[in-house]
């Protein structure tokens, strides 16, 4: 078969399959499946790619998996995380030069009335779909596709969390954007998103937070002060939860282990905003009750964290800086409204992960991203691009 570029608006078939019995089992981050590898040859758009192996799965204990309107999920990332190392759908098109080039890019459309969800173009770019040039950066990371990722910006004031740089992933698996718990509570803050009020955040800054602005405004090493305040261990790094134990509602007889355990990055975290103020001049008063405030707005566990669909318009712009470039996404972007009229919800698109080092702190740009910024995954330069989509 001749090289060709292949658009394809997410669907692919396979034929007559066999399988081999060996088992799988994979976990996403919301719900798991398990069964079988076989082999077939699987057709994507136009393209047939001879002796695929896959995964027929037979378990899927999630209710992800029983709401969701798709069929199976065509995984794209590199075969460093492919589960019982099978040769990924993407890497047996270029073994087999059934592409024009090691590239494959994303349109996302984010127009519902249209019948067309989006595209992938496997072979190269689709120009009607984005506008200006791409900016690109290299892949540091071979797993998922991760680059390095500068700071993040809410309205026109950095945060300073990744003034040194943060390892991010660009993902349309992650339908919303998921970020360090720090810096989403930061801009749910901004945004006035509700979410879970934290006991472990108020105790910090009631009990530390003089302590910790003295010991800043002394120029101590930011990731130490949490350890010289007798909160974490300090493992040369990064701050290790020791578990002391503390009792924030007087009328508890029982101190809290778990409660000890959260106080340490719940100290960095007030660390982080703390500085971020101080470079901003505030008032000692002014920084406690913004903190105060940002304990107010820490993301809901389960994810989501909601908002007034009356003061979308009149919310800050959230910026990412990638390869020296500011990548906004306005409030009608990152903001998910669901229903209608008097009934409709709106919801951040901004949830919490929290991944440790040396992998983390990590970002996953999903489809909250991508919608914005068409992407382009070019295997054979190992780098990742974004432009504004068209």
């Amino acid at each position: 078969m001749s090289c060709m570029t292949e658009k394809l608006s997410y669907g692919f078939s396979f034929f007559s399959f066999f399988f081999s019995g060996k088992s799988a089992e994979i976990r996403y981050g919301s719900g798991s499946i398990s069964g079988f590898f076989s082999n077939d040859a699987v057709e994507v758009g136009g393209l047939v790619v001879k002796d695929q192996e896959f995964i027929e799965a037979t378990k899927e204990p999630n209710i992800t998996f029983l709401v969701a309107k798709f069929d199976g999920i065509l995984g794209l990332g590199f075969k460093e995380i492919s589960v019982g190392d099978a040769v990924p759908v993407w890497d047996n098109m270029i073994k087999h030069g059934l592409i024009k080039e090691p590239v494959f890019s994303f349109w996302l459309n984010r127009n519902a009335e249209d019948e067309e969800g989006g595209e992938i173009v496997f072979g190269g770019m689709d120009p009607n779909h984005y506008k200006g040039k791409h900016t690109f950066v290299p892949v540091t990371r071979k797993g998922y596709w991760q680059f390095n990722m500068g700071d993040v910006h809410i309205g026109d004031k950095p945060t300073g969390y990744c003034a040194s740089g943060c390892a991010a992933i660009a993902d349309s698996g992650t339908s919303l954007l998921a970020g360090p718990t720090t810096i989403i509570t930061m801009i749910n803050q901004a945004i006035g998103a509700s979410g879970v009020v934290s006991q472990q955040c108020k105790a910090v800054v009631s009990q530390y937070g003089e302590a910790i602005m003295d010991l800043l405004l002394s120029q101590a090493q930011p990731k130490r002060i949490c350890s010289q305040i007798g909160l974490c261990t300090f493992d040369g790094t990064r701050g290790i939860s020791i578990g002391i134990q503390s009792v924030v509602d007087e009328g508890n007889d029982k101190s809290s282990g778990v409660l000890g355990d959260a106080m340490c990055p719940a100290c960095e975290m007030a660390v982080v905003w703390m500085r971020s103020q101080l470079k901003q001049n505030q008032t000692q008063d002014r920084i406690l009750d913004y903190v105060n405030q940002l304990c107010e707005r820490m993301p809901n566990p389960m994810g989501e964290s909601a908002v007034d669909c009356e003061s979308v318009p009149s919310m800050p712009t959230v910026a990412f800086t990638i390869g020296g470039k500011e990548f906004e996404l306005a409030p009608e972007e990152y903001i998910l409204k669901v229903g209608q009229g008097s009934a409709a919800q709106c919801i951040s698109g901004f949830t919490a992960l929290d991944i440790p080092p040396p992998r983390g702190p990590l970002w996953i740009l999903g489809d909250i991203f991508m919608g914005r910024y068409h992407t382009v995954f070019d295997s054979g330069k190992l780098r990742v691009g974004f432009a504004e989509a068209a």
